[in-house]
């Protein structure tokens, strides 16, 4: 099918739900009464290279290490960063320098970019959804894990099963009420950058290249043991003592790592002000008078982390539920298009669909649900001893998550697993009391389907925007799964060989801490915590209701100076040192932003990208190399 020239085809800026006004003897006059029609003539590129070999298999490789980086990243923060834009710009580097020595003849188009990215986006989200928050917490609560196939699998079904209920309400929120999912409209304006103006792309793959290559310099001289190299020490202290004891024995020090600066650069400064304000109250007074007191029994930051998780969970928790409970809105327009799930088409209608060729179809979404889902039921029961009712409950509460989270994420960019992780939780606590398995893996498996549901859909965006084929970004999806779900599950087993290394100061791992404490609480009940505990969990829950109340009813002069309450939470259950780091690189972030924006905007994304890749896999690296012997420990 023909297509117009890069010249004629909108802009995402220009490309909205109704297409340009023409006059009414126009022959394009028909189409612009109809968003779908006026696509497939005017942006569609159907005779454009998109899902081929080496897009699958170029995507396969970037998404794996992206999954390996985020992996890392997400048991240091407990945050899953971006992937596509990162995976993006690398994949035009490479084809870009390939193609210049003469190893290729033919260009890496946009479109195969695109595809790219759905492929390495499935892989390196692999980690998210609850995905690296509920295994964790399975191995904190129980000890114990199925063997590596097994979970390889589950994550595999999970995440696939997201990717199928993500097909019937892609045509509605993306063509029809073209949604801004933010983060695939700013992907698909990348791609138009990088394959328009070689100078930006070889500029920003300069900086991703070069930041990473000294962030991994960074963990070389700082982790790596050889007799000839002399470490750098992984913190300094900061100059005072709290109760008799250096502040870095609280966790209050500048932390040597690049990756943690380079997160901090991509949240935004009030998150990173934030996190610095918590970190303070809870590592500077808050457990020195509980030390004082005797509630926490040493200066560790294990054991103030075991008393602080109560509060710091219950502010997570009560405030993402909150944000969610206002997004209603958002809630009650998924439930509405539920209804419309398993209506389909008449034929007649189906003819007339032009955009039956190209798009999945309906059916998909069904089959794969009675295939899958059986498969999903049974490992619940196998591998978690989770009732097969229980499972059988999970598979359409499932695809009402995946509905809501698509959709908050289409009009927020958030995707709110945060919440809806413990809505399940609530859920199965009520339903199954006391099976800590069926708490955990039942909000995994909801939450792994409502992440890679909303991850489709934004990179579905970028393809609606550009021109690209939806059935081929369906089926590049579902190999990312196939490349993460074989990535993430022997490289988590290497670097948390046993439950003693989570909620330590190397993997604070706070997603897990905070779904391991819900868990706990449910099938323990209230009761069972200390007093002070139960206070902290009281004072924190409020705080996240205060905090949300706030952000959204004070004055707009003020809410600059609302703490952000995501950022404040999570600041009390990861170390101090690592909420400074954060600070550090939201403030240079945010200086750069106000002096010099035309560089910012170059340069924040790349380097901060490029330092959290080099040391996150590097590190990685050494810890392999230290398995298996190659390295002293």
């Amino acid at each position: 099918m023909s297509h117009s020239s890069p010249s004629q085809t909108p802009s995402p800026s220009e490309l909205r739900l109704h297409p340009p006004d023409l006059p009414p003897g126009d022959p394009g006059a028909s189409a612009a009464k109809d968003p779908e029609r006026y696509w497939l003539e005017h942006v569609y590129q159907g005779g454009v290279r998109q899902l081929t070999p080496r897009a699958v298999i170029s995507g396969m490789l970037i998404g794996a290490v992206m999954c390996l980086s985020n992996l890392y990243v997400i048991l240091k923060t407990g945050w899953s960063l971006g992937v596509t834009i990162t995976a993006c710009i690398l994949a035009f580097a490479v084809f870009g320098t390939l193609r210049s020595l003469r190893v290729l003849k033919k260009d890496f188009t946009d479109l195969e970019n695109n595809a790219m990215g759905s492929v390495a986006s499935a892989a390196g989200y692999m980690t998210g959804g609850g995905n690296m928050a509920a295994v964790p917490a399975l191995l904190m609560l129980t000890g114990t894990l199925p063997s590596s196939g097994w979970l390889m699998v589950w994550f595999a079904v999970i995440s696939a099963l997201g990717v199928f209920a993500a097909i019937p309400i892609k045509r509605q929120l993306i063509n029809i009420e073209a949604l801004p999912f933010p983060t695939g409209t700013a992907t698909a304006e990348t791609i138009r950058a990088l394959h328009g103006h070689g100078d930006v792309a070889r500029q920003k793959s300069r900086l991703l290249g070069g930041a990473g290559l000294i962030g991994a310099l960074l963990v070389l001289v700082r982790d790596a043991r050889f007799s000839w190299l002399t470490n750098i020490p992984e913190k300094a202290s900061l100059p005072f003592t709290l109760l008799g004891k250096k502040a870095s024995a609280w966790s209050l020090s500048f932390d040597f790592s690049l990756l943690l600066v380079g997160a901090g650069a991509l949240v935004s400064f009030k998150t990173g002000w934030s996190m610095l304000l918590g970190a303070v109250l809870t590592y500077g007074f808050l457990a020195p008078a509980m030390v004082g007191q005797g509630v926490i029994p040493e200066v560790t930051y294990k054991a103030i982390n075991s008393w602080a998780v109560w509060t710091g969970s219950a502010l997570l928790v009560s405030s993402g539920l909150l944000s969610f409970a206002f997004q209603w809105r958002s809630v009650a327009r998924s439930f509405k298009a539920l209804s419309g799930l398993f209506g389909g088409k008449s034929k007649e209608q189906e003819a007339q669909d032009p955009l039956a060729g190209i798009e999945c179809p309906p059916a998909w979404f069904p089959l794969g649900f009675a295939v899958l889902g059986p498969i999903a039921i049974f490992l619940m029961a196998y591998l978690f001893q989770i009732p097969w009712w229980a499972g059988v409950l999970a598979m359409p509460l499932a695809v009402v998550m995946g509905v809501i989270a698509s959709r908050v994420t289409g009009e927020t960019d958030t995707t709110p697993t945060k919440a809806l992780g413990p809505v399940t939780q609530l859920i199965f606590g009520g339903l199954a009391p006391g099976n800590i398995p069926a708490n955990v893996m039942s909000a995994n498996a909801t939450g792994g389907v409502g992440l890679h549901s909303a991850d489709l859909l934004t990179d579905l965006k970028s393809g609606w925007l550009l021109g690209a084929n939806p059935r081929q970004q369906f089926v590049a999806q579902l190999f990312g799964v196939v490349a993460g779900a074989a990535v993430v599950v022997p490289a988590f087993n290497l670097l948390v060989p046993s439950a003693d290394m989570l909620g330590t100061e190397e993997f604070p791992a706070p997603a897990s801490m905070v779904w391991a404490g819900v868990s706990k609480l449910l099938a323990t009940g209230v009761s069972a915590l200390h007093p002070s505990a139960r206070l902290g969990a009281l004072c924190g829950a409020s705080l996240g209701i205060m905090l949300v109340l706030l952000e959204k009813w004070a004055p707009a002069k003020a809410k600059a100076y609302v703490p952000s309450a995501a950022g404040f939470g999570l600041a009390i259950v990861i170390p101090g040192s690592s909420s400074i780091a954060f600070f550090i690189g939201a403030a240079i972030a945010e200086v750069m932003r106000r002096k010099k924006p035309k560089l910012a905007e170059a340069a924040v994304l790349p380097v901060a990208s490029g330092f959290i890749a080099g040391e996150s896999l590097l590190g990685i690296g050494i810890a392999m190399a230290k398995a298996f012997g190659v390295m002293p420990k």
